[in-house]
């Protein structure tokens, strides 16, 4: 009989052990919109444009460099030293690896040192004493050991959990890294947009100051009216009102620019301001089809990956249901100071330790909570998937379209410099008048700033397609996370 009681708490725990981790297992849902487009790849195309290419090779890491500027590529290495934003996603990032490594350090082995000295008198009636004892001094000591055995998995499901909240982590400082490259770019190239709009336009003031002195010379010498020289005044002012805009423009871009590069409004760099020819790309984007597509994106990872921390989370709280095991030792002494450590002020402990709030109605609603916030999850996570595809391919029939005007603008312009190059001609051979002539250079200049502005927003919808294309950011990395999210994160820890 007495070696039964010794191997009672033994048995009993070898029972518990065969308990299963609670909470489902996580994998990626069949009937999610991920998983539909990784099994039926979803085509994009820009409608036949040479300036994209349906090549499954992916994005530049670091597309920027495309350009072949070193003055962006200088831009775009500051900000990603310095900028603010950045800065936040790392110390977010710390702090969710500090929780998985807080995760990773709960149940397990434990112990605990306790001592104390104390002067004081025991209570007399506690013992059944009518006259008061008198005062001692006590002295207590306790070493204990214990482990908790985990059999329902909620310290495993809550590693599960903190390590898919550092992945989603992650996926966020990648998405920050490639968002602030893009606003560097687009700042930089908005800057020689601006400067090269502002050329044009001031080009066609001088055009129409031009034309409005010859108006009234014409009416000081009896043959032009006053409406025509208001007229031509109307112009001018017209023209001169289109030029703040495109200052502000300008000087807008170089303060976000500086904002990207962590510098105050009164520090934009002065090369940057000086830019007047924007970069362009020599090569096709690669762009590949929907499947390539989710699997770069690093806001369709961060979706995932929050998703399996939900799902972990759901485990957590079923775990909460059911009562906790440890197993355990403890040695220590306590008693009288006089006569501490001596035998009869000795005391140890050796078994196990079952603790059990019985669950009620707010257990059971805990783990309906987690159920609905993994529902949420994965609806979010849906609507990233479908806003990615929706978004990428809007902006491909965008960046087509604005292609295909831009070379129908390039024609115009091109065609209106002959026409003035030939009046120019006439004029100078006294064929042609000389405001048939300054108005062949008004229809110049008015084709120019129309292209100037197309051009601008070709480039603007280059950089939304890289970011769309999700450029920029560790191919490794992705990989990696991706690769837990499709398999190692259902698996507990």
């Amino acid at each position: 009989m007495s070696t039964l009681r010794f191997l009672a708490p033994g048995l009993v725990l070898a029972a518990l052990a065969a308990c299963t981790t609670v909470g489902p297992d996580y994998k990626l849902p069949d009937h999610s919109a991920y998983a539909k487009v990784q099994r039926h790849p979803t085509a994009l195309s820009a409608h036949g444009s040479a300036a994209v290419e349906p090549s499954q090779r992916a994005v530049e890491g670091r597309w920027w460099e495309l350009y072949d500027d070193p003055r962006l590529n200088a831009l775009v290495e500051q900000a990603l030293q310095a900028n603010t934003e950045l800065r936040v996603a790392a110390a977010r990032l710390s702090q969710a690896q500090a929780r998985y490594a807080q995760a990773s350090a709960a149940g397990g082995w434990d112990a605990n040192l306790d001592a104390s000295v104390a002067r004081g008198r025991i209570d007399a009636q506690s013992l059944l004493l009518t006259h008061p004892l008198p005062i001692f001094n006590f002295a207590d000591t306790s070493l204990s050991i214990s482990y908790d055995l985990d059999l329902f998995g909620k310290i495993r499901r809550g590693m599960e959990a903190a390590r898919a909240g550092t992945e989603a982590a992650l996926a966020a400082s990648d998405l920050a890294r490639i968002n602030v490259a893009a606003s560097v770019v687009n700042a930089y190239v908005e800057i020689c947009h601006s400067n090269h709009e502002l050329a044009v336009a001031r080009h066609s003031l001088q055009l129409q100051q031009r034309s409005r002195q010859v108006a009234e010379s014409l009416r000081a010498a009896g043959r032009g009216t006053t409406t025509v020289v208001e007229r031509a005044d109307a112009q001018v002012a017209s023209l001169e009102a289109a030029l703040p805009p495109l200052e502000a423009r300008k000087q807008a871009a170089g303060y976000e620019l500086a904002a990207l590069l962590g510098r105050t409004p009164d520090q934009v760099p002065e090369q940057a301001l000086q830019c007047e020819d924007a970069p362009a790309l020599k090569q096709p984007i690669p762009v590949g089809d929907g499947a390539a597509l989710l699997r770069r994106r690093p806001d369709v990872r961060r979706a995932e990956r929050e998703l399996a921390a939900a799902t972990a989370e759901i485990g957590v709280a079923t775990a909460e249901l059911y009562p906790n095991i440890s197993f355990g030792a403890s040695a220590g002494a306590n008693g009288v100071l006089d006569n501490f450590g001596a035998p009869v002020t000795r005391e140890w402990s050796f078994g196990p330790l079952l603790s059990w709030s019985i669950p009620g109605r707010g257990a059971h609603a805990r783990v309906a909570l987690a159920e609905a916030g993994a529902q949420l999850a994965l609806a979010e996570f849906d609507n990233v998937v479908l806003q990615a595809l929706r978004e990428t391919q809007t902006i491909l029939d965008g960046y087509a379209e604005d292609l295909r005007r831009e070379a129908a603008l390039r024609q115009a312009r091109d065609r209106a410099s002959a026409a003035a190059s030939d009046v120019r001609r006439l004029y100078l051979a006294g064929r042609e008048p000389y405001l048939s002539s300054l108005d062949a250079e008004r229809t110049l200049a008015t084709a120019e700033a129309s292209l100037a502005n197309a051009q601008a927003q070709v480039s603007q919808d280059q950089i939304r397609l890289f970011l769309a294309l999700g450029g920029g950011w560790s191919q490794d990395a992705a990989a990696a996370g991706h690769g837990a999210a499709a398999t190692d994160a259902g698996r507990p820890r």
